[in-house]
């Protein structure tokens, strides 16, 4: 590692292999896979297509280890249900395994392209279908009135909570998920897509390009669709929704794509949520098997401890083994898990001690290698306390995010630093913006470079930030509130306003610069 000092660097590394690589990654792939069950529960009857003597077989064997992934939501037997979950898995998990283990990331980047495009006409063919069916886009607000009351309805409606509703919970949550998660700072299997890239520019044009399909364009499909089943499927929203009530209502999704579809549009849509699937998991498997093979077997099995060099075939022979421990434990871990919803906030507040110093590492040079250790010492030890004894979430996020800056902090100045010939080094090499005075004096720079750039890069984040919501949000109001239009309108014009900023800065990066 060019950012600390090369002894505690390699204990660093190998206990980010294990957290990053193997907790994290496993936690996030099991809440994928929890979503997965509720697809193939419904679609991937496997007792009917199967012969019965060898289904028969394939089920015994199954239920013999007395781990059960049955929805119980779908009036399937759970043996059944089990039995065709575990058939499932095992063959995508199969699928995937295969080309990302024999393709590496030139297979996963292109085979994402095409299931991202395969996922987005598949949506919005769905959307389509689902406004349709809950009586049409002009008459689609009006309905949640009729079905839940004014009050619910502006709820649902709405793109912000009233101030006696979940202010603070919103705030809390809207000003502090993008900075305090495991991917902060753009590394980790985001950093997949950015290293295909040729140069700098080309890279954060690929980030701008991703943050507008996934944030703008993708979330306006969920929105309609998901307004949409709130009229096709409504619920008592009177009655608090326990788990077993949330998992229910994340059925609504495939039983929409079952119920609402016709066969042509349906088989689409199901080829489309597997491609989505496929997509996330052959990122995970693949981020997960670099940790493993580069960082725990390279890094600090041959090249410290047996002190020679690795060669290749036994690298992609530990990565390929990697992926079944990994895809191991992701299952055992879901098995635990009773909805999506649950998984995913356990994986935020986790990342919630991790994400400040991935940022400040670097924008401050004072950051050393005990602030990494001791965020993710403090995420382990926090964060099951939180879980046991906090009920609300934001709550829980927002005393992880503030206890991990604390102790970050504190580490940053009270830890012995890194040695000012690796910073001068690492300086040289990434430029980083930010808080490096010393270091560039030392490295015979300007220091006002740094500043003058990290300046130019918020102003650009920013920006593009202004962008993403304006349109999201102007889009949003111009779909389902007529009483916005004019209000639809000014927000997507703040939108192209803002793109104007952001734009000049990446035309602003070389092209000669490497990723």
């Amino acid at each position: 590692m060019t950012r600390y000092s090369a002894r505690g660097a390699l204990a660093l590394r190998g206990l980010k292999a294990i957290y990053y690589g193997t907790i994290i990654n496993c936690v996030v792939m099991a809440f994928v896979l929890v979503a997965a069950v509720r697809i193939f529960e419904i679609f991937l009857p496997w007792h009917e297509w199967l012969p019965a003597g060898i289904y028969a077989g394939l089920s015994t064997a199954i239920t013999s280890t007395g781990l059960m992934l049955a929805s119980n939501v779908t009036g399937l037997d759970p043996i059944l249900a089990t039995t065709n979950n575990d058939l499932s898995i095992l063959s995508m998990l199969s699928f995937v395994a295969l080309y990302s283990t024999t393709g590496g990331l030139r297979s996963v980047i292109a085979t994402d392209v095409a299931q991202l495009a395969l996922m987005l006409a598949g949506t919005a063919l769905y959307a389509w279908i689902a406004v349709d069916a809950a009586g049409g886009l002009a008459t689609i607000p009006d309905r949640p009135v009729d079905l839940y009351g004014e009050d619910t309805a502006r709820r649902f409606l709405s793109f912000t909570p009233t101030a006696e509703d979940a202010l603070m919970p919103f705030l809390v949550v809207f000003a502090l998920q993008w900075f305090f998660q495991i991917n902060s700072d753009g590394t980790g299997y985001l950093a997949q897509r950015t290293m295909a890239c040729r140069d700098l520019r080309q890279a954060r044009l690929a980030s701008v390009v991703f943050t507008m399909t996934q944030i703008v364009f993708r979330s306006l499909l969920w929105l309609l669709i998901g307004v949409a089943l709130l009229i096709v499927y409504p619920f008592d929203a009177t009655v608090a929704l326990g788990e077993s009530g949330i998992s229910e209502r994340e059925l609504t999704f495939a039983l929409g794509i079952d119920e609402l579809l016709p066969a042509g549009a349906r088989g689409l849509m199901l080829t489309a949520m597997l491609a989505a699937l496929a997509s996330t998991l052959d990122t995970h498997l693949n981020w997960g098997a670099s940790y493993w093979s580069n960082d725990l077997y390279k890094g600090i099995w041959v090249e410290h401890i047996r002190g020679r060099e690795a060669g290749s075939r036994e690298l992609v022979l530990v990565a390929r083994l990697s992926n079944l421990v990994i895809i191991t434990i992701a299952l055992m871990i879901m098995v635990n898990l009773g909805s999506i919803q649950t998984a995913w906030q356990i994986s935020l507040l986790f990342g919630a001690g991790t994400g400040a110093v991935l940022v400040l590492r670097w924008l401050w040079e004072r950051i050393n290698l005990w602030c990494e250790v001791a965020a993710i010492v403090t995420s382990l030890i926090v964060a099951p306390i939180l879980i046991l004894t906090v009920e609300s979430d934001w709550l829980r996020l927002a005393v992880m995010s503030g206890v991990s800056v604390l102790v970050v902090v504190l580490t940053a100045w009270l830890a012995p630093g890194t040695s000012h010939d690796k910073l001068v080094l690492f300086y040289r090499k990434v430029r980083p913006p930010g808080l490096w005075r010393r270091t560039a004096l030392a490295a015979g720079e300007d220091p006002a470079t740094g500043a003058r750039e990290f300046r130019r890069d918020l102003l650009g984040l920013a920006a593009c930030a202004v962008s993403v919501y304006s349109w999201l949000i102007g889009c949003g109001w111009l779909l389902l509130d007529a009483d916005r239009v004019v209000h639809g309108i000014v927000a997507i014009v703040i939108g192209i306003a803002a793109a104007l900023v952001w734009l000049k800065s990446l035309r602003d990066v070389p092209t000669h610069s490497s990723t």
